[in-house]
């Protein structure tokens, strides 16, 4: 049976990541606090974000930007919009 987490993302218990997904305290604080699918929407937001606000993670800025968006996504405090998607379930046919 796979580890399980209390994810602060989704308030349950869950499967847990397999590592820490980031070195240091933070990516042990990952480890122990979100679940690996609260893991992976992030990773999709976060690949949304760099794209479409063109970040470059080789700035320090760029880097603190995404940090505190984790930080947002997990705590389920709103995060910045990304103008240029549609999520597929608002689009009506016609």
């Amino acid at each position: 049976m796979a580890n399980t987490v209390f994810c602060k993302k989704f308030q349950k218990e869950m499967e847990a990541l397999d590592r820490a997904p980031l070195p240091g305290a933070k990516g042990q604080e990952i480890l122990q606090n979100v679940s690996k699918q609260a893991w992976q929407e992030w990773q999709q937001l976060q690949t949304m974000m760099i794209n479409e606000k063109q970040l470059n993670l080789m700035q320090p800025e760029s880097r603190k930007y995404v940090m505190e968006q984790m930080e947002k996504f997990f705590n389920n405090e709103a995060t910045d919009k990304l103008s240029g998607y549609v999520d597929p379930d608002d689009i009506k046919e016609l």
